[in-house]
């Protein structure tokens, strides 16, 4: 127990003081920039796909479910719209895509940036004076951190949508009383909760496997370990503070 408390407080601080330096003045701005539209177009843009194929059948089996789940006289058939529309902005898009995206973008920030540790990338940057730090890992928070709401976004839209025509289709629903249950008491704060989720777990992502794959000791093999550990730790943060938030936020 000692010692999974002392390694906690030990990769705590160590992941801090790695933030200060990835945060402080670039040298050159110029160079930030063109590494930042890299990162929104590597982890932001390439993760568009498999958002929208999970997201839009997710919303198609939500609003199936719900309409064979709301068996009740006393429950409108709209219930169904309303709900896939609360599932997916409370909770499936903005948690389970982030948590999906964990397994997606921080393995493939953990093994870029611990391959270039292993290959004595990191180290050239570091004789050459250049602050390795910020000059691979800023790029890559802010990116994703920027990009990911939008693609949160993107998922909800494409939720329910999928949700109304998988709907239609199966006839579990008609198209007026979903339309109807996605419109209903509509608060657009829910939304904006989404998002603060969104870019929280953004952050959480970049940053921990940054620091998973900054740390790398060894040979390739531990690439792979370390790709493995931002993917758990991402994981489970995610889940800490998706409770957290939900507790301040709701």
């Amino acid at each position: 127990m000692e010692a999974i408390v002392k390694s906690f407080f030990f990769h705590t601080g160590r992941y801090f003081l790695m933030m200060r330096q990835v945060f402080s003045k670039p040298e050159k701005f110029g160079v930030y920039k063109k590494e930042f539209f890299h990162e929104v177009d590597n982890l932001g843009l390439n993760s568009l796909p498999i958002i929208a194929i999970i997201s839009f059948f997710m919303g198609a089996v939500i609003t199936i479910q719900a309409a064979y789940g709301f068996t009740s006289p006393w429950v409108p058939i709209y219930a169904v719209g309303f709900t896939a529309r609360q599932s997916m902005i409370l909770e499936f898009s903005p948690t389970m895509v982030s948590l999906i995206l964990a397994g997606k973008v921080g393995s493939n920030i953990a093994s870029e940036i611990g391959t270039m540790r292993v290959t004595e990338q990191i180290d050239a940057l570091e004789i050459m004076g250049v602050n390795s730090r910020a000059f691979l890992i800023l790029p890559k928070i802010a990116a994703f951190t920027l990009i990911n709401p939008f693609l949160i976004l993107i998922s909800m839209f494409l939720g329910v949508i999928g949700g109304w025509i998988m709907g239609v289709i199966t006839h579990v629903v008609t198209s007026y009383q979903y339309q109807t249950g996605i419109q209903y008491q509509f608060d657009p704060g829910n939304v904006t909760y989404a998002l603060i989720k969104a870019t929280v777990f953004a952050f959480i992502i970049a940053s921990v496997s940054a620091y998973h794959g900054y740390y790398t000791d060894g040979g390739s093999l531990e690439v792979g370990r370390s790709s493995t550990k931002a993917v758990v730790y991402c994981s489970i943060l995610i889940l800490v503070f998706n409770f957290l938030l939900t507790q301040l936020l709701l």
